[in-house]
């Protein structure tokens, strides 16, 4: 149950299996009341035919795990292994290194622009700042009441 919401003490993922169940139901008619009609018909397929299709959400949890598991297991990603040809790995490796400095240079660029860009909206709200104070200042003292 670590994965899983526990409501009133029980299991709450076992009410997303493909079943007329209260949370399928709910979420059927929140998904036709918000326009989501595509959802809500897909909610009934799900709740129709899910079994036979072998689609269960109700082990949601456990599901999402096994995938993160298979995708670590795949060796994918930035420097996964050796792929058993050397050269390749060299290159490999080079390349995501290249890459990766390329990333660091564009968000240091970025971080500039942004700094520059505060800088910008300060000087403009300075300025505004001392045109409201200028006009203020030269207004005469009463000119500004309503004629009675």
């Amino acid at each position: 149950m670590d994965d899983a919401k526990v409501f009133n003490g029980k299991n709450f993922s076992h009410q997303l299996r493909p079943a007329w169940t209260p949370v399928n139901l709910a979420l059927m008619i929140f998904f036709f009341a918000t326009g989501l009609w595509v959802f809500g018909l897909a909610m009934i397929a799900y709740m129709l035919y899910g079994k036979e299709l072998g689609v269960d959400f109700s082990n949601w949890g456990r599901a999402k795990s096994s995938v993160n598991k298979a995708f670590d297991q795949a060796n994918w990603g930035p420097k996964s292994g050796s792929t058993g040809n050397a050269a390749f790995d060299e290159w490999r490796d080079a390349e995501l290194d290249r890459l990766n400095e390329e990333r660091r240079k564009l968000d240091e660029a970025r971080k500039e622009f942004d700094e520059y860009v505060r800088e910008l909206r300060r000087a403009r709200d300075r300025d505004e700042f001392e045109s409201f104070r200028n006009n203020r200042n030269t207004r005469p003292a009463g000119g500004d009441t309503p004629a009675a």
